[in-house]
């Protein structure tokens, strides 16, 4: 049984904090029904035939762990993962609890745990995330929802669970949805150990040249602190013994510089 480590950095002292939300890819990791499960194997060992150093070599499907779904993939003229802008990958995000959805994210559902969202939008849907077997009746996000997140001015969404759409789906309404709203995705987050809130996502496709997705590593930082409030500047030319109390003048001491209030 595969345990994963709930990833949590934070150096140097004062540095935001970061969580890892990427699942780690390893032969026992579940992939979709009849996809290309992800294998490995050495091509040079260390020691063996003179080899000074390890080289491998892994297969995989595109859609392994944690990735983001390019155009590419529901679209035949859409982007592929190498040739997307990056942009939506990067920046403000918000998790959210959607916990108890049932067999569907609606718009309704989120309407009451969703005001003002930043550009991207993270879903938690499992109670625990299923590291070590397929779930085939995971979450889904419905069309709606998307058309509703499009016009708050959302422009990336990821889900905890495989896919946007159902596993059954031949439509895949939700894909579609993105597509029309040219929004991107994010899929097979591990969020279980992250509460609600805003955070700054890092999660970059690799440049997989015109391949439908791409496996990325998906991280939360910690957002900064906003800067200690100051007040306005002094108006231009006001003289620093200005803001001395009232009656007292600053005038330079004898002999030297510096302040030397005097009534």
């Amino acid at each position: 049984m595969y345990h994963p480590t709930v990833s949590i950095h934070r150096s140097p002292p004062q540095s935001p904090r970061i969580w890892d939300i990427t699942q780690a890819l390893r032969p026992t990791l579940p992939v979709w029904p009849g996809d290309t499960p992800f294998s490995h194997r050495p091509r040079w060992t260390i020691g063996e035939g003179g080899a000074p150093v390890n080289v491998a070599a892994f297969e995989t499907t595109t859609h392994a762990g944690t990735h983001a779904d390019a155009p590419l993939h529901y679209d035949p003229a859409g982007l592929g993962a190498g040739e997307v802008n990056l942009d939506p990958y990067i920046g403000r995000c918000r998790v959210v609890d959607a916990r108890g959805a049932g067999a569907v994210v609606t718009r309704a559902f989120l309407a009451d745990r969703l005001a003002n969202p930043p550009p991207r939008v993270l879903l938690r849907t499992y109670y625990a995330f299923p590291h070590d077997q397929w779930v085939s009746d995971f979450t889904a996000v419905a069309a709606e929802t998307i058309d509703w997140l499009a016009s708050l001015g959302v422009v990336l969404i990821g889900v905890d669970a495989p896919s946007l759409d159902p596993e059954t789906s031949k439509t895949l309404d939700a894909h579609h949805a993105i597509r029309a709203h040219d929004m991107r995705i994010l899929e097979g987050l591990v969020l279980d150990a992250i509460p609600p809130g805003d955070y700054e996502l890092i999660a970059l496709p690799l440049k997989l040249a015109r391949l439908d997705s791409s496996p990325v590593r998906a991280i939360l930082r910690e957002l900064e602190p906003p800067p200690p409030l100051r007040g306005p500047p002094p108006p231009e030319g006001e003289e620093k013994g200005a803001s001395l109390p009232l009656g007292v003048r600053e005038v330079p001491p004898e002999g030297g510089m510096g302040a030397n209030p005097r009534p």
